[in-house]
């Protein structure tokens, strides 16, 4: 049997996890979900939010609009769920009271049920939010999902799965079970429920106190996937959503404010790039495979060598659409000058940014952040090599909303708990991923 390296600072007050380390040494990389739902289908069959023009269509049909109507009456109703944000039939005052009623009948505009909201004391925002039941198996799977606020744009963190396929060692989301993928309409959903609730609507307004982007812009401006989940083992779904959220008639978001964040499932890295043209970014921190297959154990079926050569081979990779690879920074295991020195050999000739993270705590983690001198140290390492290396200010770590904190059933922490998870707020650095435009 394989052996655990024995890699972590260990947290004295850490309390098992569901994915145990003699689990992942005996070769545990990936989770089978509990349920299947269809691919594209909407939450609960029944509301129309999240859906897409052909899901539209068939939708419409399906209540007896003749075929000749069908592509106006998609745009009505694309109007006026993603650019209006109408939460009833009987908004749509250029659609005919007759097909309204038909509408309302057959269907509703329902949202996903925001189970709670925790404002951090930095302006970010977590929704645990419950998905409708898709059957008598399901009780209506929870996910949470992430706005991270600047004055110049607003970011929200999405999540693909509920629960994670992945085991990494680091990461809360990685220690709870994989129950299924998101759908494409649950996946969008996320973004129309931010939007109702910080008042990203025309005519709407925010809460009071809340803080938005300033800059007269959209209060949700970038997505980033880096919620819940594995993307690229829900890739389907996921285009899918990104084509909706990117319609010019509709929720309007450039493709180059979306980023993708995979741990590196190569063989769906193309296929991303070419159907999504979205902004990358890859899971890396390690340098050495021994180290990677413990913190990221999907390395043992693609080392970094099948890695970098598919980012290398990107669909569209230039200086101007860099790949961003994160790097979480763990004290005493990945943190060292030999660490960066070799980061910037491996990453020569790819158009990137290092994205360093100061690992964010959680209940049970057995891993340190490593010292703010040894992060400086790191980042000007990479720096002086020619790399962009901001390091990602921790938010919402007091809501455990921070990067690799997010888990689909919230618990209530111990005030030992608490008191380390709110350790570290304050440090300069850049948050978002992808372009700024």
């Amino acid at each position: 049997m394989a052996t655990v390296l024995d890699i972590a600072k260990r947290n004295p007050n850490a309390a098992p996890v569901a994915v145990s380390d003699a689990a992942r040494a005996a070769g545990f990389i990936e989770k089978t979900a509990e349920l299947n739902v269809v691919a594209g289908a909407a939450p609960g069959g029944a509301s129309l939010v999240g859906l897409t023009r052909d899901q539209l269509k068939d939708s419409l049909s399906a209540i007896g609009v003749p075929e000749r109507e069908l592509k106006m009456r998609v745009a009505q109703l694309w109007h006026w769920i993603y650019f209006r944000g109408a939460k009833d039939f009987a908004e749509m005052t250029n659609v005919g009271k007759e097909l309204r009623a038909k509408l309302a009948a057959a269907y509703t505009l329902a949202r996903p049920q925001v189970v709670s909201e925790q404002v951090s004391k930095d302006g970010t925002r977590k929704w645990l939010i419950r998905m409708p039941s898709t059957g008598p198996l399901d009780k209506g799977a929870e996910i949470e999902c992430v706005y991270i606020p600047e004055v110049d744009r607003g970011t929200l963190c999405v999540s693909s799965q509920v629960g994670c396929t992945l085991t990494c060692s680091f990461c809360h989301t990685g220690t709870q079970r994989l129950v299924r993928n998101l759908t494409s309409a649950e996946i969008v959903a996320q973004l129309i429920v931010a939007r109702d609730s910080i008042g990203d609507w025309p005519d709407a307004t925010p809460p009071e106190g809340a803080f938005v982007p300033t800059d007269g812009g959209r209060f949700v401006s970038n997505i980033v996937f880096m919620g819940m989940g594995e993307p690229l083992y829900n890739i389907g779904d996921v285009i899918a959503a990104i084509d909706v959220m990117s319609d010019g008639e509709g929720l309007t978001l450039s493709r180059r404010r979306i980023t993708v964040s995979t741990s590196g499932v190569v063989p769906q890295m193309e296929r991303l790039g070419a159907e999504a043209n979205t902004m990358l970014a890859i899971s890396l921190h390690a340098v050495r495979d021994e180290l990677r297959d413990e913190l990221v154990p999907i390395n043992r079926k693609y080392d970094i060598k099948q890695l970098l050569d598919a980012c290398r081979a990107y669909p569209g990779l230039s200086n101007a659409r860099r790949i961003t690879f994160e790097y979480v920074m763990l004290k005493g295991v990945n943190d060292s000058d030999a660490d960066a020195r070799e980061l910037v050999r491996l990453l020569k000739g790819i158009p990137a940014k290092i994205n360093l993270i100061p690992f964010n705590p959680w209940p049970g983690s057995k891993y340190e952040c490593s010292d703010w001198e040894r992060i400086e140290r790191f980042s000007e390492i990479v720096y002086r090599a020619g790399y962009a290396s901001p390091v990602r200010t921790p938010r919402g770590r007091d809501i455990l909303a921070a990067c690799g904190q997010l888990k689909s059933e919230t618990e209530k922490l111990r005030a030992r708990a608490r008191m380390m998870a709110e350790q570290g707020i304050g440090a300069e650095g850049v948050y978002a991923v992808g372009n700024g435009e």
